[in-house]
């Protein structure tokens, strides 16, 4: 059984991707720092009969979501799919952001998604195979002044995802992200299709490899 691991998982597009994930027979991890709500949607999954985890990680620790993609891959024989979902929306323009504030969601926006996308790719690599997905954002490209550290954490994702694209694909490893270019709800059609997006990405044939996909909604 192919395994999916998701760093940042909530009920929005994290559980959406996951659960279109484990339509097509994959386990799904699900990992965030509230054990709650980790449970909650863990058991949402299994409840509709699917393989499904749940784990805790602080995304803006990065020896701990080191040990957890390498523990997920340990404990389950292979990490065939990271979807790196975790982000921190904080409201504020540059004038009113206070540094340490803005430095903390930075260290979830991007360092996270580096240092996961490291990791992956680093037991990825070794068995020449794997994908990372990273969830993008409008406001990477367009940014909103009034929520300046997710725009520029949005930015620094997609970068990431674009400029990992060739090297990875030279090991065997698809990387790609989505940037979303709406808004989202829980249990939305804009959540479904966006899981569609991701679920497209990871089944496109290697010749035909993308790095992104733009969801308008």
């Amino acid at each position: 059984m192919k395994t999916f691991l998701s760093i940042g998982i909530g009920p929005g597009i994290g559980f959406a991707t996951a659960e279109r994930f484990a339509r097509e027979g994959f386990r799904v991890v699900l990992a965030a720092r509230n054990e709650a709500r980790v449970n909650e949607l863990v058991k949402r999954l299994t409840d509709k009969g699917y393989e499904a985890v749940g784990r805790t990680v602080d995304a803006a620790n990065p020896e701990a979501v080191t040990a957890l993609v390498r523990g997920t891959e340990a404990d389950f024989d292979g990490l065939d799919v990271l979807h790196y979902n975790a982000a921190r929306l904080h409201q504020a323009t540059l004038q009113q952001q206070a540094a340490d504030t803005f430095n903390m969601d930075l260290a979830v926006n991007i360092g996270g998604a580096m240092t996961a996308s490291q990791a992956a790719l680093n037991v990825m690599a070794s068995r020449t195979t794997g994908t990372i997905l990273i969830t993008g954002g409008g406001w990477g490209i367009y940014p909103n002044p009034d929520f300046i550290s997710v725009s520029v954490g949005k930015a620094g994702t997609r970068a990431l995802a674009l400029g990992l694209f060739e090297p990875a694909r030279a090991v065997g490893v698809h990387v790609g992200t989505v940037t979303v270019a709406t808004l989202v709800q829980p249990e939305s059609a804009e959540a479904a299709g966006i899981a569609q997006a991701f679920w497209e990405l990871y089944a496109q044939p290697v010749s035909d490899w993308t790095a992104e996909s733009v969801f308008q909604g």
